[in-house]
């Protein structure tokens, strides 16, 4: 259960994978305000839920304003009795570029809790956490939350079927390289109604949780807003599903049919 947790965020940020090879457009596609509410399915059983929100920062960063962009995931239902989770996570970005300052989280999984904190220098390639120092390859390193909300503001008007990118990441004590692939158009039924959804198939690496011939599918919604929508994958037994429940103060109407 704590490795689809993970997948769970993973998941919800892994659109950001194309994010250096395309530019920001002129204003960010979300604003402050926005909720949206997920459920992970195991099979037909909800296994977690999670919400991300957008709020204003009294935090400054170098002499600038800054988002506090927050997850909170946790396990419901059966799966709550047996491993009860309880992870929350933040990430302060710059206001104009997106880019994170500070990235932390507090794990609660049973018995076991963490927490990590993370401090972003993008012009030094540096990271400073509480697991040591990191260069980063490039002045463009997400944690997993900012990459969600940097991607969602990209222009990816170029981009065509079977084009792939990657995205840079920090994570727990390494730096990692993701990849993902542009599969095309489709419609998605959700409890908000039929989306018009881009559809992506983000990297995964076999084994432990996946089979050999796994694929990530990840929809997002084909107009301004960007939002995930659904995300669907086969594990050794059974399959994960990410399903949108709610979507709050979002700056477009939705791509409805």
């Amino acid at each position: 259960m704590k490795k689809l947790i993970l997948l769970f965020i993973l998941t919800i940020g892994v659109i950001g994978v194309y994010a250096q090879e395309l530019p920001l457009k002129k204003d960010p596609v979300f604003q402050e305000g926005e909720t949206l509410q997920y459920k992970l399915r195991y099979g037909f059983i909800t296994a977690a839920e999670a919400t991300i929100k957008v709020t204003n920062s009294d935090l400054v960063f170098d002499n600038k304003p800054t988002y506090r962009l927050t997850v909170d995931a946790q396990t419901s239902g059966t799966f709550d009795v047996f491993y009860k989770i309880r992870d929350h996570y933040d990430s302060y970005i710059d206001k104009k570029d997106l880019l994170p300052y500070f990235y932390q989280e507090n794990i609660r999984e049973a018995s076991y809790k963490r927490q990590d904190k993370a401090r972003f220098n993008q012009d030094a390639k540096k990271i400073v956490s509480n697991r040591g120092n990191f260069n980063t390859p490039t002045n463009q390193t997400f944690d997993l939350v900012s990459a969600y909300y940097f991607a969602r503001s990209l222009d990816i008007s170029k981009l065509k079927v079977g084009d792939s990118f990657k995205l840079n990441y920090f994570l727990q004590d390494e730096v990692s390289a993701l990849e993902i692939e542009y599969v095309g158009k489709e419609t998605i039924k959700s409890k908000l109604g039929n989306i018009r959804c881009l559809k992506f198939s983000p990297s995964i690496k076999p084994g432990r949780i996946f089979k050999k011939d796994s694929r990530l599918y990840l929809w997002v919604t084909d107009d301004g807003n960007r939002v995930p929508v659904k995300a669907q994958v086969e594990i050794l037994v059974g399959a994960v599903t990410m399903e949108l429940k709610s979507a709050a103060g979002l700056k477009y109407a939705l791509a409805k049919e």
